[in-house]
């Protein structure tokens, strides 16, 4: 094998050779013209040029992908957006015809808020979106954020004792944690 690679390389030097000896300037009657006028392209210069044409193409490929990439990131983050924003639009709704009744009805008023709260929540379950930080619930720093500490012997440890705001999540990613007070 190794003669296999010796006889190799030593071809390739015998081409490098008459390529040189083809490209060399010989000066005849003042005049320089290159030698042997050759019949054939160097097949190295044509390795050359084809390794040049793909490294091109690959560069422009690679710009056309970066380029896709970007168009396709930017078309998800608008349609995920336009489809929060839809699912919001109802409770948006909602809040502008309660804000145009001129009816001084509390009772009215008060129940109007509570459905449109609800609708508000119905449309954040649809994308995904869950509270956490309830009354009861154990501690948990990767969730909640403890804003009150309260020493108490009739509550278990780390328990949450009152919720200052709810916290939320999508999936396992926390949107806000929850604002809490915590005992012992």
């Amino acid at each position: 094998m190794s003669k296999k690679k010796n006889d190799t390389s030593s071809e390739n030097e015998k081409e490098v050779k008459e390529a040189k000896k083809e490209t060399e300037v010989v000066k005849t009657d003042g005049k320089e013209e290159k030698g042997a006028e050759k019949s054939e392209e160097n097949p190295l210069e044509k390795e050359l040029a084809d390794t040049k044409d793909q490294l091109l193409r690959v560069t422009a490929e690679y710009a056309n992908f970066r380029k896709r990439s970007e168009k396709e990131k930017n078309e998800s983050f608008t349609f995920a957006t336009a489809k929060a924003v839809k699912e919001i639009l109802t409770v948006a709704d909602n809040l502008e015809r309660a804000l145009a009744n001129e009816q001084e009805d509390y009772e009215g008023l008060k129940k109007g808020v509570e459905m449109t709260f609800n609708g508000l929540m119905t449309s954040l379950e649809k994308l995904g979106v869950t509270t956490c930080g309830e009354v009861g619930e154990k501690f948990d720093p990767n969730f909640h954020n403890a804003v009150m500490h309260v020493e108490d012997d009739s509550l278990e440890e780390n328990v949450i004792t009152d919720v200052f705001q709810k916290g939320y999540k999508i999936g396992d990613k926390v949107v806000r944690p929850a604002m809490v007070k915590t005992a012992n």
